[in-house]
């Protein structure tokens, strides 16, 4: 497989453009202490406490779940989360993070891919998370003379990796902002990055089987990333921690499943089917499908954003 960029399929096979990421499901080791995390340093609100789990938003969605499981074993160096990524409307939002961060004094590493401006942290038991905006207006990112890199609106070409401007978003706060308020309404689960275990399986699978569309792909960088709708990507794919990783051990801490939603019933059963011809294990229930990749990353599928997989 070579470096391809905005690859798409046939009409009957591309997943529906209006496809998106919905919550994430973690098992965690202390719920207690994982909730307050979500909260008070990511800004996160309290949506509902079920015994071992809890919902966690920023308006009437679920973005995180976490399912508590003390005796859950922690895993290192296999498939499974490399980031989910919280998407804030606007920079000044984006601002305020960075100073909640700053005052809390959380570690974290901001960052500018030109196309979106981002810090990187982890929740207290290693789960990467991304918060960014889109800033599709500064530029795009690509594959480039061979490697990963940005060209900004100028056509200046970019690492995409340059350390954020943080002073100039910054500056776009005033001393009556609050840092410690939520996450506003309009926040979402912007994107998902996987490790995984063989780069060509797994966009065959996301591409072939699922219908994503092929944003950027580089497999000498050990990187794909793929979308609907055109977006810069949904799901990102790697094998850093090298090929063939091993997946986690069932029942591990870390990602349980991620959700991808898409519009109506019909969807789902259009890609039900995809995955029946790929020859593909699935269970399926009333709001959607359960199935996992080839690097045993699992998925809900579903047209019902409130709804968890069973």
């Amino acid at each position: 497989m070579e470096a391809q960029a905005a690859g798409q399929l046939g009409s009957q096979a591309a997943i529906a453009p209006a496809t998106r990421i919905g919550p994430v499901t973690l098992t965690v080791a202390d719920l207690d202490r994982q909730s307050t995390f979500y909260q008070d340093v990511l800004g996160l609100k309290l949506l509902r406490r079920d015994g071992p789990m809890v919902s966690l938003g920023a308006g009437g969605e679920d973005l995180v779940r976490l399912i508590e499981d003390r005796a859950a074993p922690r895993a290192r160096g296999t498939t499974g989360l490399y980031h989910f990524a919280v998407l804030v409307p606007d920079r000044k939002e984006l601002a305020r993070r960075l100073a909640r961060l700053y005052a809390l004094r959380y570690t974290h590493y901001p960052t500018d891919h030109v196309m979106t401006e981002t810090t990187y942290l982890s929740d207290p038991e290693g789960n990467g998370i991304e918060i960014y905006v889109d800033t599709p207006e500064r530029g795009t990112w690509g594959v480039y003379n061979g490697t990963f890199a940005a060209r900004a609106a100028d056509g200046t070409l970019r690492s995409g990796r340059d350390p954020l401007d943080v002073e100039a978003l910054l500056a776009l706060l005033a001393p009556e902002d609050r840092l410690d308020g939520p996450l506003p309404e309009a926040t979402k689960i912007g994107h998902i990055h996987l490790h995984v275990a063989d780069l060509e399986h797994a966009v065959r699978f996301y591409h072939d089987v699922l219908g994503f569309d092929i944003m950027t792909s580089l497999p000498a960088g050990g990187a794909a990333f793929v979308s609907a709708g055109g977006y810069h990507h949904h799901i990102g794919l790697n094998t850093w921690l090298g090929e063939g990783a091993p997946p986690p051990p069932p029942g591990s801490l870390g990602l349980r499943y991620f959700t991808i939603v898409v519009p109506d019933r019909a969807e789902i059963d259009r890609i039900a089917s995809r995955v029946a011809e790929a020859g593909l294990r699935f269970d399926r229930a009333e709001a959607g499908i359960t199935v996992r990749d080839p690097s045993q990353n699992q998925l809900w599928l579903t047209h019902r954003p409130d709804s968890a997989a069973p």
